[in-house]
This record gives structure tokens, sequence and C-alpha cells, in this order.
């Protein structure tokens, strides 16, 4: 039986998590906007009477950070201030059980894969014509497109597959649809993003086609920079290194989660590849692509983690210089095949080793934007904060990478718009510099 509508009541959305949410969220708000719901997305008005919150599984903070929420909004429908809670995403679909008897308030939990049932709860209907349409919660002048669902990698350490399924790819035609309306709302940068999208077309043409996406894209007008996330290093298509360098609006940045370097620790962490294949591979992308900024993430305290595995990191974090790299601590997730090792590393230990691996990358990247300075640099301007605009390069990539900021008092850009920048100063994950007319 279908639900009563809800539409006269209004709906906020509340979005935990990485990228991939962001894109769930704004399908999910585009389908209850084309019914004609209210529906806004994390509004601090606090006006809304049901709350629906996207929640993040992926490792302890995380699911802390979603557990908290829903306890938080659980409490507000408690004391009257909201009268319906329901709970999505990769926490509500992995601990849908134990969540419905530990959060009673919760109306209903849903998987990740489970939009059209959100819709009919709430009394929507699901609309097929808005597939490659959505409405985008990000600043207008950048977007995430999800290129495809699911992974079908076995690492040791990951739950992803648990939550969001095997890969399944989005076809070439529908992306550049989606990129086509993307750019026709003014959007200027689409960040593509994926559990693994080095997988990308397996499933669907029997051969990798990223770079054939890729080349596709780069034809989409008004698009100025597109940039890839998440390229799993094992089994990289080569076509894909062309495809950037040889299409201008692609830029020349690589985000590749590495994890370790050792050849014991990647085995343990079943990545499939070794150090030998991962170091060739980082040699032909500089090579194919002069310039690139390579982003990678590291994790520590994965069980077994030796002094000499963590040493042997730390070496070769510094041998190789990456533009941009993150660190993560090691989470015991249950039924992943981590889980069945022993969780050997004190989180203290755990916590020094991640100190002491940023403390290297900031030296890096110190040295790295030390270069910078008295350059030129494109630069595409995000926010005003303060007394500064603040931008980013070609290099960097929202929330996760460094700035570029301008003094407000002495220059003015729109919010939006590129600018050349002349780089006058720098700190380890900032660059400083005057607007070049």
């Amino acid at each position: 039986m279908r639900t009563k509508s809800l539409r006269a009541k209004k709906i906020n959305i509340v979005t935990l998590g990485c990228s991939k949410n962001i894109v769930d969220s704004e399908v999910l708000l585009s389908q209850l906007k084309a019914n004609e719901f209210d529906v806004t997305h994390e509004s601090e008005k606090e006006d809304a009477e049901v709350i629906v919150v996207n929640t993040c599984g992926f490792i302890d903070n995380a699911k802390k950070e979603s557990i908290d929420t829903i306890l938080h909004y659980a409490e507000e429908k408690k004391s009257g201030h909201i009268e319906r809670l329901y709970v999505t995403g990769c926490l509500s679909h992995r601990y849908k059980e134990d969540l419905e008897k530990e959060i009673p308030e919760v109306d209903a939990f849903f998987g990740t894969l489970e939009l059209p049932n959100i819709l009919n709860t709430l009394g929507a209907d699901y609309k097929h014509d808005l597939i490659g349409e959505r409405l985008t919660t990000t600043p207008e002048h950048y977007a995430y497109l999800k290129i495809s669902e699911g992974c079908n990698r076995p690492c040791s350490f990951c739950a992803i597959p648990l939550m969001r399924g095997k890969h399944v790819s989005k076809s070439i035609e529908a992306l550049v649809k989606e990129a086509q309306h993307l750019a026709a709302q003014g959007t200027k940068e689409i960040m593509l993003i994926a559990q693994d999208s080095t997988y990308y077309g397996l499933d669907l043409y029997k051969d990798r086609a990223l770079g054939k996406l890729l080349r596709a894209l780069g034809k989409v007008e008004g698009v100025e920079w597109f940039r890839l996330h998440y390229a799993y290093p094992s089994q990289f298509p080569e076509d894909a290194l062309d495809a950037i360098a040889d299409t201008p609006n692609i830029c020349n940045y690589i985000d590749m989660p590495l994890q370790h370097a050792t050849d014991h620790m990647l085995k343990t962490m079943r990545r499939g590849i070794t150090r030998a294949r991962t170091e060739a591979l980082i040699e032909k992308v500089r090579a194919k692509i002069p310039g690139v900024a390579l982003r990678t993430t590291m994790m520590v305290g994965h069980p077994g983690e030796t002094e000499y595995d963590f040493d042997e990191l730390c070496e070769f974090v510094k041998k190789h210089k990456f533009d941009r790299l993150g660190v993560f601590t090691y989470s015991h997730e249950e039924n992943t095949h981590a889980h069945t090792l022993a969780d050997d590393i004190p989180a203290e230990v755990k916590e020094e080793r991640a100190s002491i691996l940023m403390a290297i990358q900031e030296e890096i990247s110190q040295e790295l934007n030390q270069a910078k300075v008295g350059s030129t640099q494109k630069v595409l301007f995000d926010r005003k904060e303060g007394e500064y605009f603040i931008g980013r390069t070609t290099a960097d990539s929202p929330e996760v990478d460094n700035e570029v900021l301008v003094k407000a008092a002495e220059h003015f850009v729109r919010v939006g718009d590129f600018a050349d920048v002349k780089i006058t100063d720098c700190t380890a994950f900032d660059l400083y510099g005057i607007i070049e007319v």
C-alpha cells in the first residue's frame, strides 16, 4: 500500500560522508523537487517537519558521526520538533537490523540502492525522465559526477562492497548527457568519482573504457576542468593517461589511492599490485603527463604492519614526493577480510604513525609550494572567507587539497570565476598571490 503523501511537509536532507553520498542526496533532492515537495538540503533554519539523514559507514569516525546525527534527530522527534525521521545511506544499508532495534524513533531505514522505496514512503513518484539531471548542492561552479556504483575489488580493509554492491558502470552516453546538463547549469568544473574509476566500463563494454569516457567528456562545451578521482592503481588503463595528456579540459591531476608501499603490506591488504609495479606506474604517469598533480592516500596501522613496513612507507613517500597526500588510520571493520586478523597495533601507535607521515608530507608540500612562488597559476575561486578570496589551481580538488588566497581588500574576483594569479608567498598547504590584470 502506498504511504500517504508528505508533500505538505517540509523535508530537510542531511548528508554525511563522501562525495558519492552528496550525489545520492542530490538525486533524491531532484526527485522530491520534481514531485513538488518543499525540500531543502542541510538547511540551517531547523523548520523542517521531516528529516532524511544520508549516512556514511566507511570507518569508525564516520560511523560515529552518522550515529550521533541520527540520535540528535531522534531526540528532536521525541521532543516534538520534527514529525518524522528517515535514514538512508551506507550505515543504514550495513546495520539496518541493529539500528532498527537501537533507535526505534526512526520511522524507516533504507539501503544505498533503495531510492524508489524512499520516494514511495514519502509519497513521491520516481521520475524516470530525470535520469541524467539533478540539482546540485555544491557551489554552482563545480559538481561531482558519479561514473559508476559499487566495487569488485577484494581489499582486505574495505567494507564498501558490502554497502554498495558490485561494480556497475553508467554508459558513456548517459554520463555525457549528465555532464551537458551540469554545464547548462553553469558548472565549470566536474569531479569524476566512483569507488574504482579504473574499472570503469568492464561490465558494460567488456573492456576498460575510462580513456574513451575521458575523451567523450572532453568534448562537452562549457566545462573547463574535468578531474579524475579514485583511480585504483592495479591494471591502470594506459589509454586514460593519453586521454588526460591530450584533452585540454581534463586536468593534469589524478587521485590514485595507493594505501601502502611494501610488498608484504600490499599483499596483506589484497591490493593486487607490488611495490615495483606501483613505482613503474608512478613513473609512467609522470612521463606521459608532464606536470601532473598526483594525489594519493595511505593507510597506517593495518594488521601486520611492522616498524619496517612503516619505515619503508615513509621512505617511499619521501622518494616520490606526491603533490597531495592524505593518511588514514586502520579501522577494524566487521565482515571484511582484515577483520579475521588480529587488530594488533594500538590506537596510539596508529595515530603516531599517521602524524609522522603527515609531517613528512608537510615538508614535501612546503618544498613543492615554494617552487611555485613567482609563477602564475590559473585559479578557480570557490568562496570569500574573512579578508581573502579563496580558490584552487588545476592541481587542487575541493575540500581535500591546497588553496590559493588573495586579499579581498586589494583585489576583486567573483566567486565561480577563473583568474590568473601570481604566487607571491606560501605555507605548507596554501599559496598566496595577487591577481594579474
